[in-house]
């Protein structure tokens, strides 16, 4: 008879979990950037706050990020966790009013005689690869970080901390770049 330790048989599970959650979202975001859902006939005026949120919430995720590595570097893993469960409950947070605000608002574009459209979208485009990239990256370091599989979670952090804290830095950059041509 042919057993598999428990331990596999959960890593299995979550690995398939991080992945279905991973392709739910991917897949969520491309339908609602392509507007193939129903919309409502008004949009909501919360709407217009969601962006510059959703800036904040990114901004204060990078310094979160920051400080969860100064405190692991220091071994506090008592802060480096809760700062991680923060960082990761405010990126949730974050993906939600994504979402809604992509749902009920128009796209804006960057105007295209404006000199800066090379690089924002150059930021733009590196941003949304690696905000698609980073999240099953994010989902598995945690799974391993509370399940104390350290040199798993160290592995996998290596890639996830760089791109998530680009992500995050760059969701800022975008906002500031997008905001002045909102039409709210």
């Amino acid at each position: 008879m042919n057993t598999i330790p428990t331990t596999n048989k959960k890593d299995k599970f979550y690995f398939r979990l991080v992945l279905v959650i991973s392709v739910l979202v991917f897949t969520a975001v491309i339908l609602l950037n392509r507007k193939v859902l129903p919309r409502p006939e008004v949009i909501p005026s919360f709407t217009y706050f969601l962006p510059m949120l959703n800036a904040f919430i990114n901004g204060t995720c990078s310094i979160l990020l920051l400080l969860s590595l100064y405190f692991i570097k220091r071994k506090n893993i008592a802060a480096h966790k809760t700062t991680n469960i923060i960082t990761f409950l405010l990126s949730s947070i974050f993906l939600v009013l994504y979402v809604m605000f992509h749902y009920f608002a128009d796209e804006t574009k960057f105007p295209a005689e404006n000199s800066l459209r090379p690089y924002y979208l150059f930021i733009l485009i590196t941003h949304i690869i690696l905000a698609a990239s980073v999240l099953p990256l994010i989902l598995l370091s945690f799974y391993y970080g509370l399940g104390m599989q350290v040199a798993k979670h160290r592995k996998l952090v290596r890639w996830a901390f760089p791109i998530w804290l680009y992500v995050t830095v760059t969701g800022v950059v975008v906002y500031l770049m997008i905001s002045p041509y909102y039409p709210f």
